[in-house]
């Protein structure tokens, strides 16, 4: 019997796809996604449990897929694999208003559960631009960061328990609920940005927050980070209102955005060295507007400002939000253009552009990289200014520029889009190798055949 009829006939009741099927379909952020020989989209956390024991009875390597948003191969699959994809299980079981947790099923969306939770006035308390379709399995098995990081954390400190089926079938169940829990090992964070290589994660208890009832959006010009860092110092201390995100654009990268996305000249402060997207939470939409307003007023020459505008209309807010989210116009610009994804201490900020935009400068002088990012916790997102992809040579000469003295500093080669496969080799050249070590151990003792994502992360 064939792999397809074999799996067809152990879950009669779950989608199956072959490769020619797969082939026909979006595979998401990466076009290896749909490599596989086989698709399964179980109904339930037994049918994955099924599937999972009989790859391991049978040596066949599987893939947990979720919204397929993510940007460093995790999810990328090859002939002879089988794809396990959580889109068959999309309950929110439980929202607990009083509790502020939320009872969740993998394959749910981030923009489903966001939808869900105001109901009650409260939020996941992470955002991030692919919403409508990353996953809140997948953005456990990640790591997940986004906008909200700086002040609610990253995935890690929203998930308060989870289930997760292990690479020999059995289920692991910790959907704890409560904060404090100091019962022995906290296991749950062994499959919190392991992508899947650990096990699936099928359920997760999100912790909650309550939201403001309005919010305002400006978009700042500024000479540098430093400058903007000052406006976000404000922000944090103020008691009118709350600081929801505080997003940086280059100037290279935000004249690119201005071009693909058609604004005109004047209509927005485009034109200083840094721009500063700042979201502002409050009672209602004066009260941020006008806390925006008041705050900036108060801290403009302090911070040297060199521009400012507080949208007055949520189109307005929509246009601003644009430059720092329709990011995919980098792609469109640079087909397959090579990107990075760093953390940088926050002091160093315009220390670090300025050291590698010289640096890239030394290896191709046409190189002017496309930076942005998270300015609160230092995430800076790189993209080069070229089409993909480059030589291997090349490729690992970029990386060296981007990651020299990160570690030593305290800040990290890959803050929130993974390891996966795109970032093995620097994983094994960057990472310290008493983790790697430690990590290799793990997969050793959890995924012993190794039958559970292999090739991603520890290799």
């Amino acid at each position: 019997m064939s792999l397809l009829s074999t799996l067809r006939t152990l879950l009669p009741t779950a989608t199956v796809w072959d490769a020619a099927e797969l082939a026909s379909r979006d595979p998401g952020f990466d076009a290896r996604n749909f490599g596989a020989s086989a698709l399964v989209r179980p109904r339930d956390v037994d049918g994955i449990a099924a599937l999972v024991r009989f790859c391991a009875e049978h040596g066949v390597s599987l893939v947990a897929q979720g919204g397929r948003t993510g940007l460093a191969g995790g999810a990328a699959t090859s002939p002879g694999q089988v794809i396990c994809d959580l889109g068959g299980i999309t309950q929110i079981e439980e929202i607990d208003p009083f509790a502020r947790v939320a009872i969740v099923q993998a394959g749910v969306t981030l923009g489903a559960l966001q939808e869900a939770c105001a109901v009650h006035g409260l939020d996941p308390g992470i955002d991030l631009a692919a919403r409508g379709s990353a996953t809140v399995g997948g953005m456990a098995s990640t790591n997940a960061g986004g906008i909200m990081a700086f002040r609610n954390g990253t995935m890690r400190h929203r998930v308060l328990g989870l289930e997760a089926v292990l690479p020999d079938g059995r289920v692991f169940c910790d959907l704890t609920r409560v904060l404090k829990t100091s019962a022995g090992y906290d296991l749950k964070h062994l499959f919190i940005g392991a992508e899947g290589t650990l096990g699936i994660v099928t359920r997760v208890a999100v912790r909650l927050d309550p939201v403001a009832g309005a919010s305002a959006t400006a978009l700042v010009g500024v000479p540098d980070a430093a400058s903007a860092q000052r406006i976000v110092r404000h922000f944090l201390g103020s008691t009118s209102a709350r600081l929801s995100a505080a997003e940086i654009l280059w100037r290279n990268f935000a004249s690119l955005m201005q071009r693909a996305l058609g604004y005109a000249p004047g209509s927005l402060p485009l034109d200083a060295p840094c721009l500063l997207v700042l979201g502002l939470g409050a009672d209602s939409i004066e009260a941020a507007r006008s806390a925006l307003e008041d705050g900036l007023a108060a801290v403009w020459e302090e911070a040297g400002i060199l521009d400012g505008l507080v949208a007055s209309s949520e189109a307005q807010a929509a246009a601003m939000w644009r430059l720092r989210e329709e990011t995919v116009e980098i792609e469109r610009a640079h087909p397959m253009a090579p990107s990075f994804d760093v953390s940088v201490p926050a002091g160093g900020l315009d220390a670090y552009v300025a050291r590698i935009e010289a640096g890239l400068k030394k290896i191709d002088a046409s190189y002017a990289p496309y930076v942005y990012g998270h300015l609160a916790d230092g995430n800076l997102h790189i993209s080069i200014n070229c089409d993909g992809p480059v030589a291997h040579e090349r490729h690992a000469a970029i990386e060296d520029v981007l990651y020299a003295g990160l570690s030593d500093a305290g800040g990290s080669f890959s803050a929130e889009h993974g390891v996966g496969l795109e970032k093995r080799a620097a994983y094994e050249r960057h990472a310290d190798p008493v983790k790697r070590d430690l990590a290799k151990a793990i997969k050793g003792l959890i995924d012993p055949a190794g039958v559970m994502n292999p090739g991603k992360v520890v290799g």
